[in-house]
């Protein structure tokens, strides 16, 4: 490809082993620790102040991070140091994003990162200008999904703390029923597939614990399982993802719809009049999860959940005049995460489709040369 240097990754950087660490799951500290899968705890101390590659060496899946600050890593992972200086740091980070680490395996009992295979992996890298200009176009994208993620964050803190002040904390004793879960939600509610029919499917793996809007669905030919429709809530009943948190709110179903998934989850549904999202509060509220861990039985390390007992969970029901207060509030917070939602579904797939067309040249950016001079692609597709 024009003005692209063909190299190994050998030639541009070397791999440094992380050290042992002690007391950095403690929460205290100001640098960053990382390992295989990224950030896990802090410290007073650093192991290298400059921007790096954090690269998980050990462990069934590794990920790729980018350490703008000084930082310190276990060794469990691998941190990278520039040989030369036309590289950038960013570029270099979304060019690890392009390949799949997890395919390289040293052939240890443990999967693990080979340093000698990364260092034969070939790299056609352009001009410095061309790498900064690469990766301005690809950090813009993740700066956005990562506002529209944030604020989405801020969106659902704010339904919580409405639910809380409404239903928990300021609850009146004469105002409220005494009441249980199974009064205002339907729990596995009832819905037709037939076995061969062609649905959305849930794989649980991609199921979070730390935003509603979960990634990954497909087309898949309905056999058994737990199925659901837009406004309903999944619960992941099992060991140990109740415990971790995995729980979403559907809402990215066709209208009349009807999804499936996991005969781990149970699916929540609110009964008129409450809004369907307070469905997906609940199950995030500390001490529902609490009371659902306690339901779990089975054998050990395979415990569920069970849905007759969660059912029985002990509610307050506000008067109606509440109800609709919260419904209001309600109807304008979900449309704006599923908009956000949306958007940010739309940046990845821009982001995931770019990505590999910049690595290999197919797409050019145009940039500044050393003297000012604005330089387009002469091959390829330009932006």
């Amino acid at each position: 490809m024009l003005h692209y240097s063909e190299l190994k990754i050998g030639d541009i950087i070397t791999l440094e082993y992380g050290k042992g660490l002690k007391n950095y799951r403690s929460g205290n500290g100001k640098y960053d620790v990382y390992g295989t899968n990224g950030k896990i705890g802090l410290s007073d101390q650093f192991l290298f102040d400059e921007p790096s590659i954090i690269i998980g060496r050990k462990g069934a899946y590794r990920e790729v991070h980018l350490a703008s600050r000084p930082f310190f890593v276990i060794d469990t992972a691998f941190y990278t140091k520039k040989k030369i200086n036309d590289l950038d740091t960013l570029y270099l980070y979304f060019w690890f994003k392009n390949i799949d680490i997890n395919e390289m395996d040293s052939g240890s009992a443990i999967p693990s990162t080979s340093r000698e295979e990364v260092y034969d992996l070939d790299i056609k890298l352009p001009p410095l200008p061309e790498q900064k200009a690469i990766a301005s176009v690809l950090s813009s994208l993740d700066d956005k999904i990562d506002l529209l993620h944030r604020q989405n964050k801020t969106l659902e803190a704010m339904a919580e703390t409405l639910f809380r002040q409404w239903f928990v904390e300021e609850v009146q004793e004469g105002d409220c029923e005494n009441g249980v879960l199974g009064d205002i939600v339907d729990i596995n509610p009832i819905y037709q597939l037939k076995k061969g029919d062609i649905a959305t499917y849930l794989e649980m793996s991609n199921v979070s614990n730390s935003t509603f809007n979960p990634q990954g669905w497909a087309k898949r030919e309905f056999s058994s399982g737990m199925k659901f429709q837009n406004g309903d809530t999944l619960l992941a009943r099992i060991t140990p993802c109740l415990e971790n948190g995995k729980t979403c709110f559907v809402m990215f179903l066709d209208e009349g719809e009807i999804g499936w998934g996991s005969t781990e989850y149970i699916v929540i549904r609110m009964k008129k009049p409450f809004h369907p999202f307070i469905s997906y509060i609940i199950s995030k509220d500390k001490d529902f999860r609490d009371f659902a861990i306690c339901s779990m039985s089975g054998s050990s390390g395979r415990q569920r959940a069970q849905a007759n007992v969660i059912k029985k969970y002990d509610m307050k029901i506000p008067p109606l005049a509440t109800i609709e207060d919260l419904n209001r509030q309600l109807a304008g917070i979900v449309p704006k995460l599923e908009e956000n939602s949306n958007q940010i579904r739309t940046l990845e797939k821009l982001r995931d489709t770019l990505l590999p067309k910049l690595m290999s040249g197919e797409v050019r950016v145009a940039y500044k040369n050393e003297s000012g001079m604005e330089k387009r692609a002469m091959k390829g597709r330009s932006i």
